[in-house]
């Protein structure tokens, strides 16, 4: 009924930047918070960055600093602008968000930093 859907992954040097984004369609009636994940191959699903529906954001210590969570309520979309990023940032990014109590997931985008 509610879809995410990722965007703006890709290849990109050590240093540089990418800005991901992830709209919500379909049967909206609420979004709440939407939160940034990812997940390298062989590892854990990692929490990356949140921010509320009044835009009070929340940052894991590793993209403190060099990431920024934002989002346009009027296109239920959230966007990740990745600085400075690192060969260790290499992953697939997904987003979720809370539509009236439950948490839609995207099928996420993959992010490849070369060193």
């Amino acid at each position: 009924q509610v879809q995410l859907v990722e965007s703006g992954g890709g290849l990109v040097q050590a240093g540089g930047s990418l800005r991901l984004s992830c709209a919500a369609s379909g049967a909206i009636f609420r979004i709440g918070a939407m939160n940034w994940y990812r997940q390298a191959p062989e590892k854990h699903r990692e929490y990356v960055a949140s921010i509320t529906s009044g835009g009070s954001t929340q940052y894991a210590d590793s993209v403190k600093g060099r990431f920024t969570i934002s989002r346009d309520n009027a296109n239920n979309t959230v966007f990740l602008q990745m600085n400075s990023l690192k060969p260790e940032d290499t992953a697939t990014y997904s987003c979720n968000a809370d539509h009236g109590g439950i948490y839609v997931w995207g099928k996420g985008t993959l992010v490849t930093v070369s060193s």
